[in-house]
């Protein structure tokens, strides 16, 4: 199935819906990602019954600490 994944395309197989995704993409914790499935934001709760279809478009929006400290 070709699929586009932050704005590159990729051909993946056995994918059958973003949960899938996410673990043959190696992402230990979903919970600090969020997925766009095209231009739309999906509910983590919705991510094992969120089937992926051909030239879907998924973009990965991780969540990143740190910042800047004051002194």
């Amino acid at each position: 199935m070709r699929l586009t994944i932050n704005g590159k395309e990729e051909t993946v197989s056995d994918v059958v819906n973003i949960a899938d995704l996410l673990k043959i993409r190696g992402i230990e914790t979903p919970e600090m990602v969020s997925v766009e499935l095209n231009s739309e934001i999906l509910n983590r709760v919705d991510f094992e019954t969120t089937q992926l279809k051909e030239n879907d478009q998924i973009e990965f929006l991780f969540f990143m600490g740190g910042g800047q400290t004051r002194g």
